[in-house]
């Protein structure tokens, strides 16, 4: 069984996967009490669906972009839980979670997650083997840059207010995912970090990093 993870924004998920099937998924937006929500909600989770904590046997953690303290609270009781019960840990860029989501067309896919203050970490991505291959590094902008340098007919997802998406829908080459298809499912990151731990790709606990979001610099994809 693994155990997903993701605290990347105010929205908190956390999923149970055993390969064959998502068997517990649950996400929220809290108001800033990541730090006390998580760990009680990962245990109502393991009663609800009657798993103990010995058949956890992965954890898969969103390691952003994403704002500085809700990503610190994922990552560190993802490392705190690795460690100590010796658990595979694995970490998944939040924008790929998005980009996952969205059915494979031959239009460029543009990913988004709020970034405060009225900016957004932007990751573009195009059709690649049957999924989606993000195209370098992500970037700081705002849905009005966006609007306006967006020329050709471009896919977007992710984390948007509802100015935001009022804006971007003006633009007739951006057609949007609804809300619904654009909300990060933990259950997704799961299905991403169990396929990378059973092809052996994970990562070490103690020096698995955020992505941090630097405004003014790219943010490493």
């Amino acid at each position: 069984m693994l155990l997903a993870l993701d605290t990347s924004t105010p929205q908190i998920g956390i999923a149970l996967y055993d390969g064959a099937r998502i068997v517990a998924e649950h996400l929220w937006v809290s108001k800033t009490r990541q730090t006390v929500e998580l760990a009680p909600a990962v245990a109502q989770m393991l009663a609800q669906t009657g798993t103990d904590i010995s058949q956890v046997a992965a954890v898969g953690v969103a390691i952003g972009p994403g704002s500085f303290t809700s990503l610190r609270v994922g990552l560190a009781f993802g490392k705190g839980l690795a460690m100590s019960r010796s658990l595979p840990l694995v970490g998944i860029p939040t924008l790929n979670i998005l980009a996952a989501q969205v059915t494979v067309s031959g239009l460029p896919l543009a990913c988004v997650l709020a970034a405060g203050r009225g900016r957004l970490a932007l990751g573009w991505y195009q059709a690649q083997n049957n999924g989606w291959q993000a195209t370098g590094s992500a970037s700081v902008t705002t849905a009005e840059t966006v609007a306006v340098e967006v020329t050709s007919p471009t896919l977007l997802t992710g984390e948007l207010t509802a100015a935001e998406r009022q804006l971007l829908s003006k633009n007739e080459n951006i057609t949007l995912a609804s809300p619904a298809s654009a909300t990060r499912r933990p259950g997704i990151l799961a299905e991403l970090a169990f396929r990378r731990w059973q092809a052996g790709q994970t990562d070490p606990a103690a020096s698995l990093a955020p992505i941090y979001l630097h405004i003014g610099e790219p943010i490493p994809g």
